[in-house]
């Protein structure tokens, strides 16, 4: 069935947007090293077929620093035993 054109961007767009819980962009520098560039958290929004991120990690000036947003859907993480918030307390710098 998913595969049939009759599958559009109103459905796969919003179930791209509920499934994904993170998303960990990376780049590759000019010293040919990959780096996290950012972390976003995917809280589920679609506006005018577009997800919306909320960024947590932006590397900055070299480094990588916490932005203040927090994933969403923390009770899936609780779930699995990952305390986020204490996670997030401590921010990554350098080369991570």
């Amino acid at each position: 069935m998913l595969a049939g054109d009759n599958i559009s961007a109103r459905f796969v767009v919003p179930t791209v947007a509920t499934s994904v819980d993170l998303v960990v962009h990376l780049g590759l520098g000019h010293d040919g090293v990959r780096r996290v560039n950012e972390i976003v958290s995917v809280p589920g929004r679609v506006e005018a077929d577009v997800i919306e991120v909320e960024p947590i990690f932006v590397r900055s000036g070299g480094e990588l620093r916490r932005t203040g947003g927090v994933p969403a859907r923390v009770e899936r993480f609780e779930r699995v035993g990952i305390d986020i918030h204490a996670l997030l307390a401590t921010d990554l710098v350098g080369d991570r």
